[in-house]
């Protein structure tokens, strides 16, 4: 027999789950902040909802406060993380809970930001606000593996990806395209929800990639493209130097001649020169803390053979995306990759074939 306490118990889960259902709309788009979704409940009714703005702003709180047509006094509010108690970029959503009247505020788990983690208890309760958390933690925690380690690490979340044919090459001599349509919706995907993307400019110069989202009405979301280039050997009619601006486009480099430079530099190319260790090899993590400080967090790695071995060796990748087609290449194949899936199952302990359409092509997620 449910008990009272069960019943609410299951009322706080159902809203709850509501509000990382608005958070993952907009997961991956929030810039620097944690995507987050907000409920408000009054007299066991929705009465309005909220989620944090594309680029971070405004906060999913205030957008559920603001949205609300009718009186916030005495209502319950449901945050997927701690709401915020310091000044920033925007006010602390707290104090906007608090001038609202709303008598209880229920979150997942602490913000691990330090301006915030725990604060909310101290301040809520001085104004007479009940608080909870803890509602659907390890749900939340696995929501916010990639903001944890941003604020943890002071790096981007790192995603691999790499496409194979089914006797491991990632060339031919023959075929353009490795793995079908509906697995490339998928890696669209996949760039849409990054906020960068990263590769190397002998994988630029050999595919001539767009690493733009081409899903209809996404483009705009594209992620920010860094490539690695040593010597500054991109080739300059390429489309990512057809397409560069001040905001899309960085290259590493170690040394060029000054007229590419400044070729480059023309296009709207921004360039930054790294040091390189004995072996002509740049620091990956001196990348990784670059692109951060570039206000990027979640960074997709498309590289090709060495890029993903470097990224392999080095443990640099949070995930991976593993997509194996169904067709072989045989003689017609190229740099083939056996050697680096060795690697990558010897690294993560855990896989699982994700659950989507994709015909007769595998796609695998790689986790820690």
């Amino acid at each position: 027999m449910s008990t009272k306490k069960d019943k609410l118990n299951q009322k706080d889960y159902y809203y709850m789950k509501l509000a990382f259902k608005l958070a993952e709309d907009n997961y991956g788009l929030t810039g620097e902040n944690p995507s987050v979704g907000c409920v408000i409940v009054k007299n066991d009714k929705v009465i309005s909802t909220g989620k944090t703005g594309i680029n971070g702003k405004p906060h999913a709180e205030f957008n559920a406060i603001k949205s609300s047509k009718e009186a916030l006094k005495d209502s319950k509010m449901y945050v997927s993380l701690e709401p915020c108690t310091h000044y920033g970029k925007t006010p602390p959503c707290s104090k906007l809970i608090i001038k609202s009247k709303i008598k209880e505020v229920i979150f997942s788990i602490i913000d691990i930001d330090e301006r915030t983690a725990f604060k909310s208890f101290k301040i809520f309760k001085k104004h007479n606000i009940k608080v909870k958390s803890g509602i659907l933690k390890n749900e939340g925690k696995i929501f916010y593996k990639s903001y944890l380690f941003n604020k943890i690490k002071k790096l981007p979340f790192v995603t691999g990806k790499l496409a194979v044919s089914k006797d491991h090459f990632i060339l031919s001599s023959k075929k353009k395209r490795i793995t079908n349509e509906y697995s490339d919706n998928i890696t669209q995907l996949l760039r849409y929800r990054n906020d960068s993307i990263l590769i190397s400019s002998k994988t630029l110069n050999l595919d001539n990639p767009k690493l733009n989202c081409r899903l209809q009405g996404l483009s705009s979301f594209s992620p920010k493209r860094f490539i690695i280039d040593r010597k500054l050997s991109i080739n300059n009619n390429s489309f990512i130097c057809s397409t560069a601006n001040t905001r899309n486009t960085i290259i590493f480099y170690n040394n060029g001649l000054k007229s590419k430079i400044n070729q480059l530099s023309k296009k709207g190319i921004k360039l930054i020169k790294l040091p390189i260790d004995k072996r002509n090899f740049f620091d990956l993590k001196l990348i990784l803390s670059k692109i951060y400080s570039l206000g990027c967090r979640n960074l997709l790695v498309e590289g090709g053979k060495n890029l993903t071995k470097s990224f392999l060796s080095n443990k640099l990748f949070n995930q991976f995306y593993l997509f194996k087609s169904s067709t072989k290449f045989g003689s017609s194949g190229k740099l083939k990759v056996t050697g680096e899936l060795r690697l990558l199952n010897y690294i993560f302990k855990n896989s699982e074939k994700i659950n989507t359409y994709t015909d007769k092509d595998i796609i695998k997620l790689y986790s820690k």
